[in-house]
C-alpha cells in the first residue's frame, strides 16, 4: 500500500482534490518519515512541525468550506536554509548566521505560501552553497539514502536527500554552478536550473549574484514544471528578475521530441570520466533517437576554460556578498576583548566561517585586488562570454543539448575534502551553463554497477523551459528509473 509521503505532488494534488487524503493526514504522514529515517540521512537544519500541523489544518477546514485554492495548497515542501523564511531559522549553515531569523519571506516563499504549499522544514546545506557534497555544512554532513557512506552532491544536498528519502513531496533548492543539478543526479531526482532571472532571487541569500539561480528538486518532471509554475515571474525586487510572461508548463508538457534536434557536444567527453557515465550518455542519445529527434555532434569550443572562469567569477563575488557578515548588525560575534573594529571583524569572521567558505572568499579578495583585477577577474569575464556565445552559436543548429550531468556516480564521504581542486570537478559539466545564464534540467539516467544513481543533463537556449521539460518528460514517460527508491 502507497503511504502518503510517498506520493509526488500531482498525485497528492488529486488525492486532496477528491477528498481521499487530507493535508493534515499529508504532513503527518511526512513527519512520521522524517522521524524514521531523518537520524539517518540528516538533510534537515530544523523540521517545522507545529506550524506545518497548524497550516494543514486551516487549509482542510477551507477546502471544506468550498473556497477557491491551488490544486497543490496543503502540499509539504523543503526549502533550503539559505531562503529566508520568516521567523524561522536561516543559517546557510554557517556558524556566523547560526541566531539569524529572517523577519520576512523570500520572493519564492511567499508565493509557495500563496498557493498553500506548506513549508516542512529548512534543509541542510554546504555553507553558504560553497561546495558539491554538503561535507562543509557547519551542523554536520548530509548523507546519501542510496548510500550513508557517499556524498548526496551539494551544495543543495538536503533538499535532494529529502526528496529521494520521502521526507517532503517537493523540495526547492539554488543552483549557482550545479548546486540543484548535481545532487539530483546524485540522488536520483529531477532537479531543475531555470534561465537567469527566471526565478526572482529576493530573499535568497546571495553567494555570487551573477551566477545564482531558484529552482525546483522534485521526484518527476510534471512536478518540476508544475512548481516552476508556481515561483517564476518577475519580481520588482529582483532588478535581474525578468519581465516576461511564465507559460503554462504543465499544459505545454506533452512529451513529444519527434523532429528535435539534440546536440553531443564533443567537448564533454572529457578524460578521467567514469566509463559507466559515458555509456549512460551514449544510452541516453540512442533512446531520444529511437523516440524521434535526431542526435548530432557540436562543438562547444571553451568548455575547458568554463571552471577555472566560474571559480574566479564565482570567488569575487562571494568575497564581495560576504563582506557583509562582520559581527556588528546582524550574525555572530566574537568574545571580545577587541584591540580595535578591525580586531573585531577579523576574530568574529575566523570564528564564524568555515575553511571551505573562507578559502573562497580568500580567492575572490585576490582576484579582485589591484594588479590582479585585469589579469584575473576582468580576463574571466571575457572568457564568461566567448562560453555563452558557443552555446548561441550551438542553438542556432540543435534544440537541445544532451550531456552528463557529474563525470561520476555519488563519491565516498572524505573521499575529496582534502583536495578541493578534485571536488570543484564535480561541477565541470553544470557550471558553464551558470556563466551563460541558461536553463537546464537533471532527471535520473540510470545506476552504475555498484547500484550509485547516474543523472543526465539537458540544456536549452534562454527561456526554453518548456522544452527541456517535455524533453525530459518524454524519458520518464518511457522509463520507471525516477520511481525507484533506495531501502532505508
Amino acid at each position: 500500500m502507497t503511504e502518503p509521503y510517498q506520493l509526488t505532488a500531482w498525485e497528492a494534488a488529486q488525492a486532496l482534490q477528491n477528498r481521499s487524503l487530507s493535508s493534515s493526514e499529508l504532513i503527518s504522514s511526512v513527519l512520521r518519515r522524517i522521524g524514521e529515517v531523518e537520524p539517518k540521512v540528516h538533510a534537515f537544519q530544523v523540521v517545522i512541525a507545529d506550524k506545518a500541523k497548524e497550516m494543514a489544518k486551516e487549509i482542510d477546514d477551507r477546502r471544506a468550506r468550498g473556497d477557491s485554492l491551488h490544486p497543490w495548497a496543503g502540499v509539504p515542501i523543503a526549502v533550503k536554509d539559505n531562503f529566508c523564511l520568516k521567523d524561522a531559522p536561516c543559517t546557510c549553515s554557517s556558524r556566523i548566521l547560526e541566531n539569524f531569523n529572517p523577519p520576512y519571506h523570500a520572493t519564492v516563499v511567499q508565493k509557495m505560501l500563496d498557493a498553500g504549499l506548506i513549508p516542512i522544514g529548512k534543509t541542510n546545506l554546504d555553507e553558504f552553497a560553497m561546495g558539491s557534497s554538503t561535507e562543509n555544512s557547519a551542523f554536520g554532513m548530509t548523507r546519501n539514502p542510496w548510500d550513508l557512506d557517499r556524498v548526496p552532491g551539494g551544495s543543495s544536498g538536503g533538499s535532494a536527500a529529502s526528496i529521494i528519502a520521502d521526507e517532503t513531496v517537493l523540495s526547492i533548492g539554488s543552483d549557482t554552478g550545479g548546486s540543484i543539478r548535481q545532487p539530483a543526479a546524485f540522488c536520483s531526482i529531477t532537479g531543475m536550473k531555470p534561465t537567469y532571472g527566471r526565478v526572482s532571487r529576493y530573499g535568497l541569500v546571495a553567494f555570487a549574484s551573477s551566477l545564482d539561480q531558484i529552482g525546483p528538486m522534485t521526484k518527476d518532471v510534471r512536478d518540476a514544471a508544475g512548481l516552476l509554475q508556481i515561483i517564476a515571474g518577475h519580481d520588482p525586487h529582483d532588478s535581474t528578475s525578468i519581465a516576461q510572461p511564465v507559460p503554462d508548463y504543465l499544459t505545454e508538457l506533452t512529451g513529444d521530441v519527434r523532429g528535435l534536434k539534440i546536440g553531443i557536444p564533443k567537448e564533454y567527453s572529457i578524460e578521467g570520466m567514469n566509463p559507466e557515465i559515458e555509456k549512460n550518455w551514449r544510452e541516453a542519445a540512442l533512446f531520444y533517437e529511437g523516440q524521434g529527434a535526431e542526435c548530432v555532434e557540436i562543438s562547444l569550443p571553451h568548455t575547458e576554460y568554463a571552471i577555472a572562469v566560474y571559480y574566479m567569477i564565482g570567488t569575487a563575488e562571494a568575497s564581495s556578498n560576504l563582506a557583509r557578515y562582520d559581527g556588528v548588525v546582524y550574525g555572530r560575534r566574537a568574545e571580545g576583548p577587541f584591540e580595535n573594529i578591525v580586531d573585531m571583524y577579523r576574530k568574529s569572521r575566523s570564528e564564524g566561517f568555515g575553511s571551505e567558505v573562507k578559502r573562497r572568499i580568500m580567492l575572490g579578495t585576490y582576484v579582485l585586488s589591484a594588479g590582479y583585477f585585469d589579469a584575473y577577474y576582468r580576463r574571466a569575464q571575457r572568457v564568461r562570454t566567448l562560453i555563452k556565445n558557443d552555446f548561441e552559436a550551438a542553438f542556432k543548429t540543435v534544440d537541445v543539448v544532451l550531456c552528463p550531468a557529474t563525470p561520476s556516480p555519488p563519491f565516498k564521504a572524505g573521499e575529496k575534502t582534502d583536495d578541493p581542486l578534485e571536488m570543484y570537478l564535480s561541477d565541470v559539466f553544470t557550471a558553464p551553463l551558470n556563466l551563460a545564464g541558461l536553463p537546464g534540467i537533471v532527471i535520473p539516467g540510470g545506476f552504475s554497477s555498484e547500484g550509485l544513481p547516474i543523472g543526465i543533463q539537458l540544456i536549452g537556449p534562454a527561456l526554453s523551459e518548456s522544452r527541456l521539460f517535455n524533453v525530459a518528460h518524454r524519458f520518464q514517460m518511457e522509463t520507471d528509473i525516477h520511481k525507484r527508491r533506495p531501502t532505508l
